[in-house]
């Protein structure tokens, strides 16, 4: 850490004094291996990866024997889908110290990932054995045996789960899994209904109930059993591609199209979906929207002769005779003993006036009639309707069935700290970010937004900053070529500030510099700088707002590693309110300080700041999101609807999604 300079009382100049406290700080701001880490694990936190591994990046440069800054750059690896820079990176972490559970679980987690399941395996048998009571651990060691068909082995486990865990639903429904792999679905039925007495608001345990029902072809209770996993888990394509089954065979064909709309609604690319919507809406009729649906398919699987002799049949239907005969020969060319195609490609040849080629074809069946072996095309019964092929099961003769996969896996959720965000921080009912001094511009999510304040605008024009500063509530992840850029402004502001004798005349790089540090994440950097530009110039309000925000910004990551901030909660509160002095007619200074107080559930206090936020710049958009989520949280949910609606209309339009679901919730 930095080493606190002591306050002067030898009566020097305050000038002298300033150089003294400034000067540790460009000695060690390069060097700092503890402040570059933590500013690594801030920009982690804010999930800003690109940029923290740029921080590991120089730790690992100057002290490469530290486990830490391999294990947090594998973190971010992680979650920039680089499963095997990932793994690499815990790898070199557990070589430094093995001795850390976590590491194991990562290296474990990425190893599944990339379907290596005996070595994940291998690194969850060493993180038990730092953690045996981890009841995640356990579950992914199974889930991995169970990928790995060692289903042996994953039932000794469940049965330790089950002796340790008696009350642990996801044990039992892993049972049932093992079971149904082994085709025992009596036993498995069984062990899932223990599951759902143990906890009945289990999606996957009334998900796999209702594929035993639908493998015993009992539609209508697997119709029943997948409704009740889709109302527990809404969100999975999956669910309802096997209700549509199950469905369309108790005849409940608007419902079945209902259930593979929504799945397409989840998954616009799932290929089950497609080929069974357009199969159904063949037999309802309607052919130009099948035409699309088998379209889709054949754009992204071009050889996909199913689907092709179904776009045939369909394009002779509607009249494009010329593209059913394209598509008929497709057919025909992979297989030329497919009768059924050569009759209909005759049709259309003799519809088109291609009198020879039709009798060719129709020559071609004729000869074949007369050969006993060969056999004949037998119609179509309605029960031969109700069959469903296998994906992998190309059998022309079951041209017009729906389609399942080959064998129904559960998709599970590996447990993990490490899936979604890196801290179990709050993602429904978000507030907004703080406004803050920026080189980027404001953006609402959609767009780019004017933001203006009369003091920023003077500091760009009287001081000329290298890089125009704006005012923005929007923070982005940083890519690799920014984050460089940045890094570069950092070092040519530090240089400058050091060729300068007389520090009074530093006070707009240092506030610049402060600028960078607090975009790449480096808040406690970037609060050093600040408390040096407020030394020199306490009029301005700048230097309190930047470095309340900054201060905002690094409680929270502090609060994430278990460190009470009470105190420096109160310092950022007598920053915003200094800044508020200074400029009293800044909107965003109130809307962050209304933030501040919204973030520790003041929702009082909160209103009253984004009020007066309003009333100085009715048109900012996200102070009326974050008073309706304040209102919302004190329970004044027409308010906050007019809130959202508000916001929304200024082109906030993810306030619409939060006021549909209230309205639904109203219902």
């Amino acid at each position: 850490m930095i080493r606190q300079i002591a306050p002067l009382h030898t009566g020097r100049s305050r000038g002298v004094g300033l150089l003294f406290f400034f000067c540790p700080l460009l000695s060690f701001a390069q060097y700092n291996i503890d402040r570059v880490l933590t500013a690594g694990r801030a920009a982690l936190y804010y999930e800003d990866y690109v940029l923290s591994i740029q921080y590991f990046n120089q730790v690992i440069t100057a002290k490469p024997y530290l486990y830490e800054p391999w294990f947090f750059r594998g973190v971010a690896k992680f979650y920039l889908d680089d499963w095997m820079g990932a793994e690499n990176d815990c790898s070199e972490a557990i070589r430094l110290n093995p001795y850390i559970s976590g590491q194991y679980e990562l290296r474990g987690l990425c190893r599944i990932r990339q379907k290596k399941y005996k070595e994940a395996i291998a690194d969850y048998d060493c993180s038990i054995q730092y953690d045996p009571t981890s009841q995640g651990l356990w579950y992914n060691r199974v889930l991995c045996r169970i990928e790995d068909k060692d289903y042996d082995q994953a039932n000794a486990d469940l049965d330790s789960m089950t002796n340790r865990w008696k009350n642990y639903a996801k044990a039992w429904q892993l049972k049932a899994e093992v079971s149904l792999r082994q085709k025992d679905t009596i036993r498995a039925a069984k062990q899932l209904d223990k599951a759902l007495e143990l906890d009945e608001y289990d999606g996957e345990a009334w998900m796999v109930r209702g594929m035993i029902s639908m493998s015993r072809k009992k539609w209508r209770d697997a119709d029943d059993q997948i409704s009740k996993a889709i109302h527990l888990k809404p969100s999975v394509a999956g669910y309802y591609i096997n209700r549509a089954l199950s469905r369309y065979n108790i005849n409940n064909l608007r419902g079945a199209m209902s259930d593979y709309d929504k799945a397409l609604e989840l998954e616009p690319n799932n290929f089950l979906a497609h080929y069974n919507r357009g199969q159904l809406r063949v037999q309802v009729g309607d052919d130009n929207r099948a035409i699309d649906d088998f379209d889709f398919i054949i754009q992204n699987e071009p050889t996909n002769i199913m689907a092709i002799f179904n776009r045939a049949l369909l394009l002779d239907r509607t009249g494009n005779l010329r593209g059913a005969i394209r598509d008929y020969t497709m057919v025909i060319d992979q297989f030329p003993n497919f009768w059924t195609g050569l009759q209909y490609r005759a049709s259309c040849y003799r519809r088109l006036g291609m009198t020879a080629k039709a009798e060719m074809d129709e020559f071609r069946i004729f000869k074949a009639q007369q050969d006993k072996h060969l056999g004949y095309q037998p119609r179509w019964s309605n029960q031969h309707r109700k069959d469903v092929r296998k994906l992998s099961d190309i059998d022309m003769d079951k041209y017009n069935q729906l389609v399942e996969e080959d064998e129904q896996e559960m998709k599970h959720d590996y447990a993990s700290a490490y899936r979604g965000r890196v801290q179990n921080r709050r993602v429904e009912n978000d507030f907004l970010s703080l406004f803050c001094l920026s080189y980027q511009r404001h953006t609402n999510g959609m767009k780019e937004v004017m933001t203006f304040d009369q003091e920023v605008e003077r500091f760009n024009q009287k001081l000329r900053p290298l890089h125009r500063v704006y005012v923005t509530g929007s923070t982005k992840s940083l890519d690799e070529s920014v984050t460089k850029a940045h890094f570069a402004l950092i070092d040519t502001l530090t240089n400058l500030i050091q060729d300068i004798k007389d520090l009074r005349k530093s006070k707009g790089l240092l506030l610049e510099r402060a600028i960078a540090y607090t975009v790449t994440q480096n808040q406690e950097a970037a609060i050093n700088d600040l408390t040096v530009f407020i030394q020199l110039d306490s009029i301005s309000s700048l230097g309190y707002w930047q470095r309340a925000v900054c201060q905002t910004m690094m409680n929270e990551f502090s609060a994430s590693q278990g460190v009470d901030i009470q105190l420096k909660n109160a310092r950022a509160m007598d920053d915003f309110n200094e800044a508020l002095k200074r400029s009293p007619h800044n909107a965003y200074l109130y809307y962050d300080r209304g933030t501040f107080y919204a973030l520790h559930d003041d929702y009082s206090h909160a209103i009253d700041d984004f009020t007066k936020a309003i009333q100085l710049d009715p048109n900012l958009a996200e102070a009326y999101y974050n008073r309706g989520l304040c209102r919302l949280s004190s329970g004044h949910t027409a308010d906050a609807n007019k809130d959202f609606s508000k916001a929304g209309e200024l082109g906030l339009y993810n306030a619409y999604s939060l006021l549909k679901k209230q309205q639904k919730t109203k219902r």
